[in-house]
């Protein structure tokens, strides 16, 4: 089947295929050379920030104009920059572990921290999680309020990516908000794609991020930036989190390649989101179609209607033979429609895989009919790397 598609050389063989296709509904900013990257910095940077400023040191300069351009952007008095989400995460969630007096944090089990932080919360916070739902959506305002045991917060992931990307209606959200403030518990959002859901919540940032006593967000998950993420709040809530940063070692001496990255994130892509948001529903209308099409005996685009410019698709073959099709394709015809395929997680149904699609900037040349067509030549590979064994 090809190269081995886990291995090292497996990755360098996708990352090439992706890198050259002509034509994709999504490039990551993670496919650029570190010289595409610094060319791009230098000749777009001043269009966001005087490059001829000093450099940034432990967190001044820059890395402060980022952090208020942050805050007023989500409407909050103050912003934090972090190297990473999960730090920011983990010093939001135990800084108000120590406001309220309740290390109990009732969140999604499919939320970040929970699957993709190494159980941090516990291992490095001390605090305990309980779980509202299991259900593959937000929880309900009767699902928090039915939680058996007091916590302190409620961690709302906007959107849950591992769900699908899904959010809620804005009237569930606030319902689920009120929910936890009767239980007297502050609440935070994991908003690390946070920018992208004022489209399904017809709200602009402050109006969503207003709902809670803190929110988190990334530069690069949405924004197309280097690294980096900012957690926002009040301004003593924001003292605290400067001071556990650096104990948790997240007082970088130089951040200004990721500040210029993000700023550059806040004004290109930001307000093209919701345009992406709206063309991702007609990549999975026409995904569908061209499901059906091909005669594919199962397949699944979820949700529906996509709630972000991200969603999933769901196939009923093992990942290895999608991931190759897809490798095949890219390197075949120049066009990437899909790129990893994962299997179902524990306890799905065997024989089922997944892969997440986003859509930005190159995938707004794609008409619907483009999409039908790349679907056929798709399954066509599937078709031909199953038999292959």
């Amino acid at each position: 089947m090809g190269q081995a598609l886990d291995d090292a050389a497996g990755r360098r063989r996708r990352v090439a295929a992706w890198r050259a296709a002509r034509r994709l509904l999504h490039r990551t900013s993670s496919e650029a050379t570190p010289r595409e990257w610094l060319a791009r910095l230098t000749a777009e940077g001043p269009s966001v920030y005087d490059l001829d400023d000093s450099v940034d040191t432990y967190g001044n300069g820059i890395v402060e104009h980022l952090e208020r351009r942050v805050a007023e952007l989500l409407g909050f008095p103050a912003a934090v920059y972090f190297p990473t989400g999960t730090m920011a995460q983990q010093v939001a969630l135990r800084s108000w572990a120590g406001r309220t007096g309740n290390r109990v944090v009732a969140l999604h089990p499919l939320a970040h921290p929970e699957v993709h932080e190494r159980d941090a919360l516990a291992v490095v916070s001390g605090l305990r999680t309980v779980h509202p739902t299991h259900a593959a959506r937000l929880p309900t305002a009767d699902e928090v309020r039915e939680v058996g045991e007091p916590f302190g917060t409620l961690m709302l992931e906007l959107p849950l990516r591992d769900a699908g990307f899904v959010l809620p209606a804005w009237e569930e959200l606030e319902e689920v908000v009120e929910a936890a403030r009767e239980r007297d518990a502050v609440v935070h959002f994991d908003g690390a794609r946070l920018w992208e859901t004022t489209a399904h919540f017809g709200r602009d940032l402050p109006d969503i991020a207003g709902l809670a006593d803190s929110v988190y967000v990334s530069f690069y998950k949405s924004l197309d930036g280097l690294s980096g993420a900012a957690l926002v709040g009040p301004e003593s809530f924001v003292e605290e989190a400067r001071a556990w940063r650096h104990r948790y070692g997240g007082n970088v001496f130089q951040q200004h390649p990721a500040a210029l990255a993000a700023l550059l994130g806040l004004e290109r892509e930001l307000p093209r989101l919701p345009s992406y948001v709206a063309h991702a529903r007609v990549v999975a209308d026409a995904l569908r179609d061209g499901f059906e099409a091909a005669g594919v005996p199962w397949f699944r685009v979820h949700p529906e209607v996509p709630h972000t410019h991200e969603f999933q698709v769901w196939l009923p073959y093992g990942p290895d033979v999608l991931t190759e099709a897809a490798t095949r394709q890219a390197e075949e015809t120049g066009t990437a429609l899909f790129r990893r395929w994962f299997a179902s997680s524990a306890g799905g149904p065997p024989g089922v895989a997944m892969t997440e699609v986003s859509v930005t900037s190159p995938g707004l040349d794609w008409t619907a009919d483009d999409v039908k067509e790349a679907v056929r030549g798709f399954v066509d590979l599937v078709r031909l790397v199953a038999r292959e064994g």
